[in-house]
């Protein structure tokens, strides 16, 4: 009987050491598979993730958390309801920088001599 309680007991502390855990996890809303999004978002399931996805995939990579609303099926409640847990990696910064290089910044001229 002694053994089933320390037993128990052990399972418990496990439990809530892996609640903590999850509890701290974040994602990056633009490097995140959709599995990765499912687990860590709260009221995102496998197909909102997968919405999250290909709207990345279709419009570049998002700039804030709020750019999420954009995705059908997520509302703005969402978002609030995610903010702590949703990340924008530094993935977005340089693809922004990278697309403002190509589209904005003219070529310095070329001298011959």
């Amino acid at each position: 009987m002694k053994s089933f309680a320390v037993t128990a007991g052990a399972l418990v502390l496990g439990l809530l050491m892996s609640l903590d855990a999850m509890a701290g996890a974040k994602v990056d809303i633009n490097t995140a598979s959709a599995e990765e999004l499912d687990q860590v978002l709260v009221n995102v399931g496998p197909s909102k993730a997968q919405a999250i996805i290909e709207h990345r995939q279709a419009h570049g990579p998002f700039r804030s958390a709020e750019d999420l609303a954009q995705v059908k099926g997520i509302g703005l409640s969402t978002v609030e309801r995610n903010r702590d847990l949703i990340e924008i990696g530094a993935g977005s910064a340089s693809e922004a920088s990278a697309a403002g290089n190509a589209a904005g910044k003219p070529a310095e001229p070329v001298t011959r001599q």
